[in-house]
């Protein structure tokens, strides 16, 4: 028997929409974490580089309309919501609005793509905690699995990659480095998760799809005390030996860790990466996240459907196999680890 569901939830981190919401939303977004605060005044500054504003509101305002779109073209009559971890709209919201339209069970489409305490266990937590506050009319909610290896993620991946590549000369093509990007998270977070993992199975079935033979793991966005390990190594400290290692001239960049161009990509890839990169004399092209890309869209309805119509096929590539619907209980379970001295989106 097929499952009911009578909407589609959304979930995403949020981000600031003016010069006088970054603070507050800073503040959110740290509320408990071990993060210096001249780490988040830091990350003020990269906001007002662009007017107070953080591009992923507008960017999940487009992901909504292109799924509403998508489910309409091809049949689906189902409802889409939006709410998000840290700003509005905050899932207490989108909950609220979801039991007053009478949605009884929604299922949530996360936008990461891998495992992870901040990327899946944490989003979890948030709905459970939007529930108690919303009460008893607010709808059960389950989460769709993750889709790191999902074709409608890889190929259009694969797919941005080759027409980014073909920005460089073919002679000096086979000698470009690319480097797969994600956003580090502490060592204590990754030992419990397949983030790790999953983004390198991510990266190998992009690079295969792509022709890329010389690719590389990289990590960027730490936002912890240097006192705390977090998944190295860093895209500027790799780009930098690269440079010192000579014969690289140019860099490809993929940043399959994200979905949309929001401020981790605009600042520490397209500012700080690419400022490195002049200085040191290396090209530097990066590659579009799936953003709206009509695969990608097309994919949140093939996972909405197979959940509905409990379909035994479920795509993914590789070897892996798909992820699981319901997560264990110690899934992706993360307790910080804080210096015994001791005391962004």
């Amino acid at each position: 028997m097929a499952n009911h569901y009578d909407a589609l939830l959304l979930v995403s981190f949020g981000g600031p929409e003016g010069p006088d919401e970054v603070m507050p939303y800073l503040e959110n977004v740290l509320r408990g974490k071990n993060v210096p605060r001249e780490r988040m005044l830091e990350v003020a500054e990269h906001y007002q580089h662009f007017g107070g504003v953080s591009p992923i509101n507008e960017q999940n305002r487009q992901l909504l309309a292109a799924i509403q779109a998508d489910f309409q073209a091809n049949g689906l009559d189902l409802p889409v919501y939006w709410g998000n971890r840290n700003w509005h709209p905050l899932l207490p919201e989108a909950l609220g609005k979801m039991a007053g339209d009478g949605v009884q069970r929604a299922l949530a489409f996360f936008t990461s793509a891998f495992s992870s305490y901040s990327g899946c266990r944490q989003y979890r937590e948030d709905i459970a905690r939007a529930h108690a506050e919303v009460g008893e009319q607010a709808p059960q909610v389950d989460k769709l699995r993750v889709f790191f290896n999902h074709p409608g993620f890889v190929e259009p991946m694969a797919e941005l990659t080759v027409t980014a590549m073909d920005q460089i000369d073919p002679p000096r093509r086979e000698r470009a480095k690319v480097l797969f990007t994600a956003h580090s998270i502490p060592m204590a977070m990754a030992e419990n998760c397949r983030y790790e993992a999953q983004f390198a199975e991510a990266s190998k079935l992009v690079a295969e799809r792509a022709g890329v033979r010389d690719w590389q793991l990289v990590y960027q966005s730490r936002s912890g005390p240097p006192s705390q390990p977090w998944l190295e190594p860093d895209v500027c400290d790799v780009i930098q030996q690269l440079h010192d290692a000579g014969g690289v001239e140019d860099v490809v960049i993929v940043p399959i860790g994200f979905i949309s161009d929001h401020m981790e990509v605009l600042f520490d890839l397209d500012t700080e990466a690419r400022q490195l990169c002049e200085q040191l004399g290396i090209d530097m092209v990066r590659v579009p996240t799936v953003g709206v890309h009509p695969r990608f869209v097309a994919m949140v309805r093939e996972l909405v459907v197979e959940r509905l119509e409990q379909r035994a096929d479920r795509p993914a590539l590789g070897d892996w196999g798909p992820s699981h619907d319901v997560c264990p209980v110690d899934c992706c379970t993360y307790t910080p680890r804080r210096p015994p001295a001791a005391g962004r989106r």
